[in-house]
């Protein structure tokens, strides 16, 4: 029988060579892992964050393009950033941001408000000042969750939020064609925020997730990254919803 053999893997070309990256609240976690995908993947990237000193050190890290500190719930900021870019951009990713908690009936009527400017306003923002200065098929990708899906006390806004952003995903989608616009919506992800979040109740979540998640195992910034990269790649994608949390809306907790 005769066979055709190789005697060692065909390095591939990087998938992103030559486009630009921006990465909203790319100093640490989420964002951070993305970046570092998409320059591994060949692209240049652009980091912005809250807090100059962290956004600095991960933009040397990376060797990014540029860093630009400003807050996403910052409309102004938002318009000036993007109509001081030079550089046409491939694609837009946003993880800035929290989570807020608590019940709806004891929710103050300003703070609720805050709460979805700060999670809903930015969107908008970001795809009106993001869109002109974007190459076709590239895409705006945004962060919601798949925890807000099921109903339970204490989820407070929450839930409104997971709602609201996959069908502000489609609409824009339809809007911005031909730039695309998609939404990963994660479950519980280990980074500095859920740290800062849980606090000493971490390693606790952590150990209940390895022990109920179908994957045995705990949601890591780099599974979201690695979709996140994937879908810049793939220019089929857009209007759509990529869930990444390990099986957690299907089990209890």
């Amino acid at each position: 029988m005769n066979t055709v053999g190789t005697t060692g893997s065909t390095p591939r070309d990087p998938q992103l060579r030559g486009q630009t990256v921006v990465v909203i609240g790319g100093s640490s976690g989420i964002g951070f892992e993305t970046a570092r995908y998409a320059r591994a993947e060949g692209a240049n990237v652009i980091l912005t964050g809250r807090d100059p000193g962290r956004l600095q050190r991960a933009a040397s890290e990376l060797g990014a393009l540029s860093a630009t500190a400003f807050d996403a719930v910052d409309s102004a900021s938002v318009a000036r950033f993007f109509r001081d870019l030079s550089t046409p951009l491939d694609h837009v990713m946003v993880t800035a941001g929290r989570p807020h908690y608590g019940r709806l009936v004891d929710a103050d009527p300003a703070r609720a408000r805050d709460a979805l400017d700060e999670h809903l306003v930015p969107v908008l923002q970001i795809a009106r000042g993001a869109a002109s200065r974007m190459r076709a098929g590239g895409t705006l990708l945004f962060m919601g969750g798949t925890g807000g899906r099921r109903p339970g006390v204490g989820q407070g806004i929450l839930s409104t939020v997971t709602a609201a952003l996959p069908a502000l995903t489609a609409n824009l989608a339809l809007e911005l064609a031909p730039v695309r616009v998609n939404l990963i919506a994660a479950g519980f992800v280990d980074t500095p925020l859920s740290a800062s979040i849980l606090g000493d109740q971490l390693e606790g979540r952590r150990k209940q997730l390895r022990a109920s998640l179908p994957i045995r195992r705990v949601v890591e910034a780099s599974d979201v990254a690695a979709l996140a990269v994937h879908i810049m790649v793939n220019t089929a994608l857009t209007g759509a919803t990529y869930d990444v949390d390990g099986g957690q809306q299907l089990v209890a907790g």
